[in-house]
């Protein structure tokens, strides 16, 4: 089946990932019928493309889902074969627990018992929980209460089902279940308990949401729902089944269907319901928009050459550029020329987080009154972390809807050497190392270029910080600053590698104009530094800065100053 409806015509590498072959254990108590299961399973009465009983029991890629071959494996029910179960459990890639329908203590000890086992053993696959013997009884709804709420215990059950070996009553879909339950799990997609999308499938499904929406309008027309269709399974729905979907879609949540089709909202219910319904295709359009088993881009997406030398660096182009500027302009939905908390959040809703949410980049450009982010302050975090994780710039540049070539978003610039003897610079973006001793003033200065207020009480800065942001030139041209804070102690550990002063375009030696000891410390630090790049081939530009202005400077300053 497609998503919706129709056959899927999709090969078993774009939906089961790597997985060549899976390995199902059966479990249970003694005498619910998990022998009975497995022979009947791989008895010629059952299928005539199975062959006979083996140990593990091998059943044909072809009977099964995306053709991908499985073992089955009896498990001792008695204590003295204990190292034998953990050691079957511990291997499997599914679980099968049994308990028979005509002996209720043995589903009782599917809750007291063999889930619990599971966990101690930190068995973490997906379980599939079989009544047998269902021949043997006649109400089959006394159960299901009590199923329930062990599914709603027990997020590792992926689904229950009840057979019967002897009349050959629903075995094949015990196993069907459980491979699919390994080749496509709900559970990193649906919240059971709460019976809600997984936050990072649902970012995942409006990222493919957005990329199918042609004409920018927040809905997908049935053109475009049906493109979706026939790029995932390769088979149109006829307009009567889309006219189906949008009606279920409407009963269940009428703001998820309008005039021009299918609302975002509306997307992500049809989601639910087929998650709700036990499908497993929405991995197969994961799958087609390059999705892995961890629900981010796969590697291979992101695959773009970064190699350069220490005095290189990576910046965005002017394609990528221009596409930020869209992007941010499209979700700065005020017009206040700003990214407030809720648009930046919703921008990134796409990726499977935020990536500022953490240093270096948290609080590492300027911030406008309301706390929101400029355009500027926009780049120059994208610069930040195009200079620093270019891959990972990369990939957020996809998850947000960047569709180009990879490679056509970013430069690789000269390097600084050559530059150096041209007397002039290309780059778009500089770097700057920020040295001195602690107190000196070298947090403040960061602070003030982000246009941030002076803190008055003093914390030293034991990691290295990092702030960046636009700074404009003669003739109207502008370039993006980042400043690179070195706490004193980091700077002996800098000296000691020789391709480490490679990234820096000019050193800055921040000294407290009102006391001497810290002009001595800061100069003696600028000869660590400036030896070291003369040694290592990697000079650079050396900068004094006497903070704390302020203040009374120190008697001898300007002569110290001006003799050094």
């Amino acid at each position: 089946m497609g998503i919706f409806s129709g056959k899927a015509k999709s090969s078993s590498s774009s939906i089961s990932g790597n997985k060549s072959k899976v390995r199902i254990v059966v479990a249970g108590d003694c005498g619910t019928g998990k022998s009975s299961l497995i022979a009947t399973a791989a008895s010629e009465k059952f299928a005539q493309h199975v062959p006979p009983v083996l140990t593990p029991t091998r059943l044909f890629a072809d009977f099964y889902p995306d053709r991908i071959p499985f073992t089955v494996n009896d498990t001792p029910s008695s204590s003295e074969n204990q190292n034998a179960l953990t050691h079957e459990l511990e291997t499997a890639d599914a679980v099968v627990l049994t308990y028979s329908c005509d002996q209720p203590h043995t589903l009782d000890r599917l809750s007291t018992f063999w889930l619990p086992e599971l966990r101690r053993l930190q068995v973490k696959v997906p379980v599939v929980v079989v009544g047998c013997k269902l021949d043997a009884v006649d109400d089959t709804t006394v159960r299901q209460e009590q199923l329930l709420s062990l599914v709603q215990e027990f997020e590792e059950i992926e689904t229950c089902t009840e057979c019967s070996a002897r009349n050959l009553f629903q075995v094949s879909k015990v196993f069907y279940y459980a491979n699919v339950a390994v080749l496509f799990p709900t559970s990193p997609l649906f919240d059971k308990k709460k019976q809600t999308l997984k936050p990072k499938f649902e970012r995942a499904l409006k990222r493919i949401f957005i990329l199918c929406d042609h004409d920018r309008d927040n809905t997908l027309s049935d053109t475009e729902f049906n493109d979706l269709q026939i790029k995932c399974f390769n088979v149109p729905l006829p307009p009567s089944e889309v006219v189906d979907i949008k009606r279920v879609v409407q009963e269940k949540y009428p703001e998820g269907v309008n005039e021009r089709g299918l609302t975002l909202r509306g997307f992500l219910i049809l989601s639910e319901l087929l998650l709700q319904k036990g499908s497993h295709e929405l991995w197969t359009v994961l799958r087609k928009f390059g999705y892995d088993n961890d629900i981010k881009l796969r590697d291979d997406l992101l695959h773009v050459s970064f190699k350069r030398a220490p005095d290189q660096s990576v910046e965005l182009t002017n394609e990528a550029v221009k596409f930020l500027k869209e992007i941010f302009c499209s979700f700065d939905h005020d017009s206040d020329g700003a990214l407030q908390v809720a648009e930046l959040d919703d921008l990134f809703s796409t990726a499977p987080e935020s990536p500022w949410i953490e240093p270096p980049y948290k609080d590492a450009a300027e911030s406008t009154a309301t706390g929101g982010i400029s355009l500027d302050g926009f780049l120059s975090k994208w610069s930040l972390m195009t200079l620093l994780e270019p891959n990972k710039s990369l990939a957020n540049l996809i998850y947000i809807g960047y569709v180009g070539d990879p490679a056509s978003a970013f430069d690789i610039t000269k390097a600084r050497r050559l530059n150096s003897t041209k007397k002039q610079s290309e780059r778009k973006v500089l770097q700057s190392f920020v040295f001195g001793p602690n107190g000196a003033g070298k947090s403040a200065l960061l602070n003030s270029f982000l246009r941030r207020p002076f803190p008055e009480v003093y914390t030293p800065t034991t990691n290295e910080r990092f702030a960046a942001n636009v700074v404009y030139q003669d003739g109207g041209t502008k370039k993006i600053l980042i400043l690179r804070e070195i706490p004193e102690d980091g700077a002996r550990q800098l000296v000691c590698s020789k391709e480490s002063l490679g990234p820096c375009d000019v050193a800055v030696f921040v000294h407290d104009i009102s006391n001497e000891q810290s002009w001595k410390r800061a100069t003696e630090l600028l000869v660590e530094v400036a030896s070291h790049g003369e040694e290592s081939g990697f000079e650079v530009p050396c900068l004094i800065v006497a903070a704390k202005d302020d203040l009374n400077m120190y008697p001898l300053a300007i002569q110290d100053s001006t003799r050094f």
